[in-house]
C-alpha cells in the first residue's frame, strides 16, 4: 500500500488577483507534492480560494455585481495562473461550495453544544482589509491596524466567542513536545512567545453580514471568515461525511503558509482541532516574503510583481526555479529583474542547457543519434549521483528547496566538468577511442535522464523536454525514483532527438 501525503496551501482570498506571494507558496507546494510522488507516495495536494467576508461584499458592491460574481471572476484568474505555472494540485476547494459550508456549520454547532462556543458581546476594533479584530491597546496610533497600517472600525455588537483561552496550556504542551509542528524554528519561537503572553477568547461571528456562512444558532450572525477559511483543510477531505477519505489523509503532513498568517494556523486552527478531538497536522511551515528593495509588495506602493507577466516573457520554469533557488525557504528575499536574469542565465542557460546542448549533438554526430553501449567501468557520474541523493532527500523533507536544487546542481556541474575532462570531440577523432567515446556519451545521457527525474518537481516543463530529447517514451510524471532513478535506465540503442536550446539566454 502506498504511503499517503497530504499537503495544503492556504485558501487564497479573492479580493485581489493572484500576485507573486500566491505563486511562491503554490510553486513550493507543487515542488514538494511532485517530489513525494516521485518517492512513491499517494499525494493529495489541496489549494483553493477563500471567498467570504465583508471585504468581498464591499468590493462587489463597488463594482455593481454580486459577491459570488466577483469571486467567480477572481477564481478563474487563480486557476489560469496555476495552469501556466504547471501546478499539479489534486483538489481545488472554494469556501462557497456546499461541501465546505455544510462542514463549517456542523463544526460550529458541535462546538456550541459542547460549550467551546458561547454568546457574548464584542467591543473592539475591526480591520476590513485584514478581516481581523483588535483590542485598542494593540492598535497603532490613530486606531490603525497593527498588521496593514490601515484605518480600523470600532465595533460593539452581540457575538459568539470561541474559548481560545482554555487551549493555551494544551497548545504550549504540543509545541514543546512536537518540535516540528511549527517551522522554521524562528517562527515557532514567535508562536510560543505569543501564546505565553496569554490567549483571550475570540469573537467568531459578525452581525448583519450577508456574505458568509450563516451561524446555525442564530441566522442573523455570520461565521468569522478566518474560522470559515481554516476549516477547508478538513472539509475538502469530507470531514463528517466521507470517513474513508478523511481517515486516509488526515492529519495533514504540511500546511504551507506565508508568515503573515502563521498565528491563525499555529494558534486558532490547532485550538479548533483540539476542541473537535481531531489530531493536529504534522507541520505548519511559514515561509518569508518576496520584497522589492527591502519593502513588502503592496498595491498602494505600486511595487507588486505580476507572475503572469514573468511567465509570458520568460517562461514558467524560469520563475519557478528562481523563486525556489535564490533564497532559503523561510527567509525573506528581494526580487529584482537583474537578479532573476543572472540566475536564469547562469544556472539554467549556461549550466543545464549547455550540458544538454553539448551532449545530444555529439550523440547524433558520432553515434548515429542512438544511445551507445558503455564499454568500460567508468562510474564517475554514477557515484556522484548516488552520493547526492540522500542529501537531496533530506533537504526536501525539511523544505529546504534552495539546498535541494544546490544538490542537483552539483550533479549538473560534475557532468559539465566530466565532458570537459573527457573531451568526447577529441575522442571522436581517434580511431582506437570509439569504446571510450561510447562510455562517455552514455554516461552523459544517463546523467541527463536522472537529472530530468530530479528536476521534474522544480521545472517540470523543461524536465519533460529533456526526457523527450533522450527518447524516453514512458510518462515522466508517473515515474518513481526507486525504479527509474536506478543507474542504467536508458537502454542502449534508444534514439535521441536534438531540440532547440532549452533555456535561451535572456538579454538585459
Amino acid at each position: 500500500m502506498k504511503k499517503k501525503f497530504y499537503l495544503t496551501t492556504p485558501v487564497y482570498y479573492v479580493n485581489d488577483v493572484p500576485h507573486l506571494g500566491h505563486a511562491y507558496t503554490t510553486i513550493a507546494a507543487d515542488a514538494l507534492a511532485r517530489y513525494k510522488r516521485l518517492k512513491g507516495y499517494e499525494v493529495l495536494f489541496l489549494t483553493g480560494t477563500d471567498e467570504h467576508g465583508d471585504k468581498i461584499n464591499r468590493a462587489a458592491k463597488e463594482k455593481g455585481i454580486s459577491p459570488i460574481e466577483l469571486a467567480d471572476q477572481v477564481v478563474s484568474h487563480f486557476q489560469n495562473l496555476w495552469k501556466k505555472l504547471s501546478i499539479s494540485n489534486d483538489d481545488f476547494i472554494r469556501t462557497t461550495e456546499s461541501r465546505h459550508t455544510q462542514v463549517v456549520s456542523k463544526v460550529f454547532q458541535r462546538l456550541y453544544e459542547q460549550e467551546d462556543i458561547y454568546r457574548g458581546t464584542y467591543k473592539g476594533w475591526y480591520c476590513v482589509p485584514c478581516e481581523s479584530f483588535w483590542l485598542e491597546p494593540q492598535l497603532r496610533d490613530g486606531h490603525l491596524c497593527p498588521e496593514c497600517g490601515r484605518k480600523t472600525e470600532k465595533v460593539e455588537e452581540k457575538s459568539y466567542f470561541f474559548r481560545l483561552s482554555q487551549y493555551q496550556k494544551p497548545l504550549l504542551d504540543h509545541l514543546e513536545h512536537h518540535p516540528d509542528f511549527v517551522l522554521p524554528p524562528s517562527r515557532k519561537n514567535e508562536v510560543v512567545k505569543f501564546v505565553k503572553r496569554g490567549l483571550k477568547d475570540i469573537s467568531i461571528t459578525r452581525l448583519k453580514l450577508a456574505w458568509g456562512v450563516p451561524c446555525p444558532i442564530e441566522k442573523e450572525h455570520t461565521i468569522y471568515v478566518w474560522v470559515d477559511a481554516l476549516i477547508n483543510y478538513i472539509s475538502a477531505l469530507g470531514y463528517g461525511v466521507n470517513k474513508d477519505r478523511f481517515s486516509t489523509f488526515w492529519p495533514a503532513d504540511v500546511h504551507l503558509v506565508g508568515k503573515d498568517i502563521l498565528r491563525f494556523h499555529a494558534i486558532i486552527w490547532p485550538a479548533l482541532l483540539m476542541a473537535l478531538g481531531i489530531e493536529l497536522p504534522q507541520t505548519v511551515f511559514a515561509h518569508g516574503w518576496w520584497k522589492i528593495k527591502g519593502e513588502k509588495m503592496s498595491k498602494s506602493k505600486k511595487n507588486v510583481i505580476d507572475p503572469q507577466e514573468i511567465v509570458k516573457q520568460h517562461g514558467s520554469d524560469q520563475l519557478r526555479y528562481f523563486l525556489l533557488r535564490e533564497v532559503p525557504f523561510g527567509e525573506d528575499g528581494n526580487f529584482s529583474t537583474p537578479l532573476f536574469i543572472k540566475r536564469v542565465n547562469s544556472d539554467l542557460a549556461n549550466d543545464l542547457g549547455n550540458l544538454l546542448n553539448r551532449t545530444i549533438p555529439l550523440v547524433v554526430r558520432h553515434c548515429g543519434g542512438k544511445a551507445p553501449s558503455p564499454a568500460d567501468e567508468d562510474k564517475t557520474l554514477e557515484e556522484k549521483i548516488k552520493k547526492i541523493l540522500p542529501s537531496l532527500d533530506e533537504a526536501i523533507n525539511i523544505l529546504s528547496f534552495s539546498e535541494a536544487l544546490s544538490c542537483i546542481w552539483e550533479i549538473v556541474k560534475s557532468a559539465n566538468l566530466y565532458i570537459d575532462r573527457c573531451a568526447p570531440w577529441k575522442l571522436a577523432n581517434q580511431a582506437n577511442k570509439q569504446k571510450r567515446l561510447n562510455t562517455v556519451l552514455y554516461n552523459l545521457l544517463e546523467t541527463l535522464r536522472v537529472l530530468a527525474l530530479l528536476l521534474f518537481p522544480f521545472i517540470p516543463v523543461s524536465a519533460q523536454k529533456i526526457w523527450t530529447q533522450l527518447g524516453m517514451e514512458e510518462d515522466l510524471g508517473s515515474q518513481t525514483l526507486d525504479k527509474a532513478g536506478v543507474w542504467g535506465g536508458l537502454s542502449p540503442g534508444t534514439t535521441v532527438k536534438k531540440g532547440p536550446p532549452l533555456f535561451p539566454r535572456i538579454e538585459q
